[in-house]
């Protein structure tokens, strides 16, 4: 290769702006070397050594500069000086400005990584200074004990995710942030849960019956109930647990019942009371953004239990509230469905938690205030009251032996007759359930005590003669025959949220046109029964004998006694019929009979509920006859044996029946004679 070169004198520029212009160049350089790393420190000082030179000191910085190779040979190719430095210091500027930022970010990267570091080699010289001194890393080991907890857990795949995952979280967290202690309370909370832990069902079927009958005696209803679950568990232990809901007036052993089944079943037994529970964060739980917030009172009796299939009762589930703050039985419907609970999410938890091994038991007093769809969820079992033999067996069986122990005697110290027991029941309480002679028996038993503390050391024989001295005069009286045997006043039978009470309603008539007066806090539809009976026995009034001009000259007045109580319902229709046809024929209404039944304007006896709880309110009452609607026949099976023997029933079809069966017949010479009559409609033992 051959080249023709020509070599350009350079013109010399002496001025004071191509010096100004060389030191510039050469001050900007210098910054520049400071600023990019694998630039050499010798470069200033050679720069700072040409700055007298103008035109080496643009080739020098030229060819140090990491510029395109166009624009090196743009600087080489001018050959005026002051074009060189005035190029040359608009490149040098840019490649300045690139430095400089990334000189900047590379300040900010280094700050933040300082810190870190900074951090981290305090928390490892905190660690060497409490490992010199034998103190342990407190939250270190509990960050472990953590992990391990949730290991040996049990809980499922997806929730083992989230549990690791808010470890990790913690452990890159300062023991002195907030957040420290909520996270590691969630871990605590998920680590805890019974998961995987649960109790072996107690298959056995004679050994369950057998405790069922040492902790209550009757209940026969409830104990077959348990006793077919533990029979299917024990053919398909893979059974989801029943919701079984106790029905029935306080003091009957409904919460007692629960602690009862779960004894037989070998489970583990939870309680939540839902009396006057408003907020549905009870139920679910408070989202973990709420400081203080806590799982739902179900996780929590779950993780109080220690297993997964507990038996958990839900007591006073028709005392539910509800406000601002949410509808708590809206929050039970996924607690109480066995077929969506097994991925119950809790507010708090935001896992799903498989409550469907749980054998839920709800406890109510009555089924109107419990929402349809939850009502829906549950196999409702109703317990009605007991009678009198059954307080007796129970007092003589359980509450006896309590009460005697609670109050630091022995059985030789004191002893109840059976005659003593059925006086407390019959002459001191008047109950369905059993709260009230448990108290009286527990009075009896204090009188007894305190004989025995002040030196008495004999037998005492508690009879019907020493319960009146030590409980005084008897608190209650039958009042059948004292305010019976005039015309004007029958006796009916109604159905309370405590059990069965009869009921007495009377009538009277003065001078007037045409009025009707009704007295006693009577609800609207009581009323309406009011109306309906007296249209019923205006427009049958020839055939009673009841003139027909007496309606346009008299007013009556119907009343029923304890006006305070509130009283509303159809089944009092019969009685207000019944009580009209006495009042307007002068014949009285039989003392030992008692009725019930809904009442229409054609004169049909309709059916109404709760018989049961009637039936052994009349027994109580001192009845022996009892008027009943005919297609609440079937109803009569419920009522025990012991019962039926000791009433009779009378089933009727219409008001024209239970008027002749009730009201007195003029010509009877004995009180007996009228059943023969009605032989049809009487319902025997026998035939039950």
């Amino acid at each position: 290769m051959r080249v023709k070169a020509e070599l350009l004198d350079e013109a010399d520029d002496d001025s004071v702006e191509v010096k100004g212009l060389a030191q510039n160049l050469s001050g900007q350089f210098q910054k520049l070397v400071d600023l990019v790393q694998n630039m050499s420190d010798e470069l200033k000082i050679a720069a700072i050594n040409l700055e007298e030179a103008p035109s080496k000191l643009a080739d020098f910085i030229a060819f140090n500069l990491k510029i395109s190779l166009a624009d090196q040979q743009a600087v080489l190719e001018s050959d005026n000086v002051r074009q060189r430095l005035e190029g040359l210091t608009i490149l040098l500027n840019r490649e300045l400005e690139v430095a400089e930022t990334g000189s900047r970010i590379q300040n900010q990267v280094q700050t933040e990584m300082g810190k870190a570091q900074r951090d981290y080699y305090l928390r490892e010289q905190m660690k060497a200074i409490q490992k010199e001194l034998g103190e342990a890393d407190e939250h270190s080991e509990e960050r472990d004990d953590l992990g391990r907890k949730i290991a040996e857990s049990g809980m499922p795949e997806d929730v083992r995710k989230d549990a690791d995952r808010e470890l990790t979280r913690l452990s890159r967290m300062s023991p002195s942030s907030p957040e420290f202690s909520i996270a590691r309370t969630y871990l605590e909370w998920l680590s805890e849960l019974p998961w995987s832990s649960s109790t072996t069902d107690r298959l056995d079927i004679g050994e369950a019956s057998t405790i069922l009958d040492e902790d209550h005696y009757g209940l026969e209803t409830i104990k077959d109930r348990i006793l077919e679950h533990l029979s299917v568990r024990k053919l398909r232990p893979e059974m989801k647990g029943p919701i079984l809901c106790f029905v029935g007036p306080p003091g009957v052993g409904k919460t007692s019942l629960g602690r009862s089944v779960a004894k037989a079943l070998g489970r583990e037994f939870v309680r939540m009371s839902l009396g006057g529970v408003h907020d549905e964060a009870e139920i679910r739980g408070h989202r973990r953004t709420y400081i203080g917030a806590l799982p739902g009172r179900i996780i929590q009796g779950i993780r109080k239990a220690g297993t997964n299939n507990p038996v958990f009762m839900l007591d006073e589930i028709d005392k539910l509230g509800s406000d601002f703050r949410g509808d708590p039985s809206s929050a039970l419907l996924e607690v109480l469905d066995p077929e969506q609970n097994n991925s119950f999410a809790d507010h708090y938890l935001d896992v799903p938690f498989d409550l469907s091994n749980v054998m839920f038991i709800t406890t109510a007093n009555v089924l109107s205030t419990i929402p349809g769809p939850l009502r829906d969820r549950m196999e409702v079992i109703e317990l009605s009251g007991y009678t009198e033999e059954e307080k007796i067996e129970i007092a003589e069986r359980h509450l006896i032996p309590k009460q005697v122990g609670d109050h630091g005697l022995t059985p030789e110290q004191i002893k109840f007759e059976r005659t003593g027991v059925r006086t407390i029941v019959d002459q001191y309480t008047r109950e369905a359930g059993l709260r009230n002679l448990e108290r009286e028996i527990g009075k009896v038993t204090r009188k007894v005590a305190r004989i025995v503390a002040e030196g008495g050391d004999s037998t005492f024989i508690i009879s019907p003669e020493e319960v009146q001295k030590h409980l005084g005069s008897q608190k209650y009286h039958s009042e059948v025959s004292e305010r019976t045997g005039e015309p004007g006043v029958a006796i009916g039978l109604a159905w309370t949220a405590v059990g069965g009470e009869i009921m007495f309603i009377e009538a009277s008539k003065m001078n007037g046109k045409k009025g009707l007066t009704l007295t006693g806090q009577l609800g609207d539809v009581m009323k309406e029964s009011a109306q309906a009976a007296l249209t019923y026995i205006r427009s049958h009034a020839l055939e009673w004998g009841i003139a027909a001009d007496f309606f346009d000259d008299h007013d009556i007045h119907i009343h029923l006694p304890a006006g305070a109580i509130p009283k509303d319902g159809p089944s009092a229709g019969v009685t207000l019929t019944t009580v009209l046809a006495s009042l307007l024929t002068g014949r009285s209404v039989r003392n030992d009979l008692a009725m019930t039944g809904e009442v229409t304007l054609r004169g049909k006896v309709l059916p109404v509920g709760g018989i049961k709880e009637k039936v052994l309110a009349a027994q109580r009452a001192g009845i022996t006859t009892v008027v009943l609607p005919k297609r609440n026949e079937r109803d009569l099976e419920d009522v025990p044996q012991s019962i039926k023997e000791k009433l009779c029933f009378f089933l009727v079809d219409n008001v024209e029946q239970v008027l002749k069966l009730a009201l007195t017949q003029e010509n009877a010479e004995e009180s007996n004679e009228w059943m023969g009559d009605f032989e049809e409609l009487m319902v025997t033992p026998a035939r039950n």
